[in-house]
């Protein structure tokens, strides 16, 4: 989890390195990975919370697919994540315009397509979709402000950008989710992450 404090511009470190062409840490292309830094993927018995092997280090990951897909089974790390969501936080640049940004992150979807859609009953009744990633669109929760957006990943993980809070953050778990609804542990995770957000004026500023 990140907090940065607003600015108009991005910082003048030097930008993160685009996720998929190295691990994030060897430096080595992401074909060749250290498989000892690959975790074992379970999927969780919805009835009992039991979990059960998915995958091993030396599963379907360990390898180039045979046919890339740009939208799922991509590998990344802990560093890379995060810094690909700090991309699109600052405005994309300098791979990405901001007003690409900013449609990527825009709700795309009609009320007639949100009524006839979802994974459950009332699935967009305060979210939509824009270029692969869900956008809050009402709040009806304390951790799902209007504006926030990110990814939810069945196999364990969960995204989520705040652009007026200035917030990444990414939560990386190997087990797979029971439901297209966020376990408890995603849900904590979000919720535990505003109230770390400190908005008190530092001394100085007084």
């Amino acid at each position: 989890m990140r907090k940065a404090p607003w600015s108009p511009a991005p910082p003048t470190r030097r930008p993160p390195r685009p996720a998929g062409r190295h691990d994030g840490v060897t430096g080595r292309p992401a074909h060749r990975p250290r498989r000892r830094r690959f975790a074992t993927g379970y999927t969780t018995d919805p009835g009992s919370g039991a979990l059960h092997l998915f995958d091993d280090p030396g599963g379907q990951w360990s390898a180039p697919p045979s046919f890339p897909s740009g939208g799922a089974g991509l590998v990344s790390t802990t560093g890379e994540f995060p810094a690909l969501a700090e991309l699109q936080r600052w405005g994309g640049s300098p791979l990405l315009s901001r007003p690409t940004v900013e449609t990527m992150t825009a709700d795309h979807l009609t009320p007639d397509q949100k009524a006839v859609s979802g994974l459950f009953p009332d699935d967009f009744a305060a979210r939509g979709w824009g270029f692969c990633v869900g956008v809050v669109t009402r709040r009806d929760h304390p951790a799902a402000p209007v504006g926030q957006y990110g990814w939810d990943g069945g196999l364990g993980t969960i995204w989520r950008n705040d652009p007026a809070e200035g917030l990444v953050a990414v939560l990386l778990t190997n087990a797979a989710w029971t439901s297209p609804r966020p376990p408890p542990i995603a849900q904590d995770f979000l919720t535990g992450a505003y109230p770390a957000i400190d908005d008190r004026p530092s001394p100085t500023s007084r």
